[in-house]
C-alpha cells in the first residue's frame, strides 16, 4: 500500500483511561506482548481501547477498564476537551489495528480508583493485554518508552494535574 492509500485510512475511535489512586498517581501497565521491548523494561501505556458502534465514550473507557485490568471500580473525574489522535509509525501501517486504520483518535478520560490494589487484576482476560502494573506520577507519563504516543502522554501530564490533585484530595480546580 502507497503512503497515499495509508493517508487516505480513518483513525480508529478509541478511548484512554488515566486512573488515578489516592495518592494522585497514575495506573500504567506494560504490554504483554512486548515485555522485553525498550530493553528490559518493556513498553508501559495507560489503558485504552476501541468504542464499539454506537457505544457512549464514558461507557467504553469503564468496559476498557473492566477488561484490561479486571475493574471499573471507578468514577469519571472528567475528560480531554479534545480529540487525540496519532499515526502509527510506518513499521505498524498495515500490521497494527488489523491494518484498517492509520492510528487512532482518542478521547482521554480522567478517573478515580475507589478499589484496592488487589482489585486490578491483569489476568482475567484469556489474552491478556498487559502483564505488569505500577502507579506513577503523572509527570513522568512522557519518561515512558512509548514511541509515538509520548506527544499525547505529554498533554495528558499538563492537562490532567488537576484531576491527579483532586484525585489525592489536593483543592485544585478542574
Amino acid at each position: 500500500m502507497s503512503d497515499d492509500a495509508y493517508a487516505q485510512l480513518p483513525y480508529r475511535p478509541n478511548v484512554g483511561a488515566a486512573l488515578f489512586d489516592r495518592g494522585g498517581r497514575v495506573l500504567v501497565c506494560r504490554r504483554a506482548d512486548l515485555p522485553n521491548a525498550e530493553g528490559a523494561a518493556g513498553v508501559w501505556q495507560l489503558p485504552q481501547g476501541g468504542i464499539d458502534d454506537g457505544e457512549d465514550p464514558a461507557r467504553a473507557v469503564l468496559r476498557e477498564l473492566r477488561e484490561e485490568v479486571g475493574t471499573d471500580n471507578a468514577e469519571i473525574l472528567g475528560h480531554h476537551p479534545e480529540w487525540l489522535s496519532y499515526d502509527l509509525p510506518p513499521h505498524l501501517l498495515g500490521r497494527a489495528l488489523g491494518g484498517r486504520y492509520r492510528g487512532q483518535r482518542q478521547l482521554w478520560f480522567a478517573l478515580r480508583y475507589l478499589g484496592g490494589d488487589d482489585e486490578i487484576r491483569l489476568d482475567l482476560d484469556p489474552h491478556p493485554e498487559f502483564d505488569a502494573w505500577r502507579w506513577l506520577p503523572l509527570d513522568a507519563l512522557p519518561t515512558l518508552e512509548v514511541g509515538f504516543k509520548r506527544s499525547t502522554y505529554a498533554v495528558l501530564a499538563t492537562a490532567f494535574a488537576p484531576y491527579a490533585a483532586a484525585a489525592a484530595g489536593i483543592a485544585a480546580a478542574c
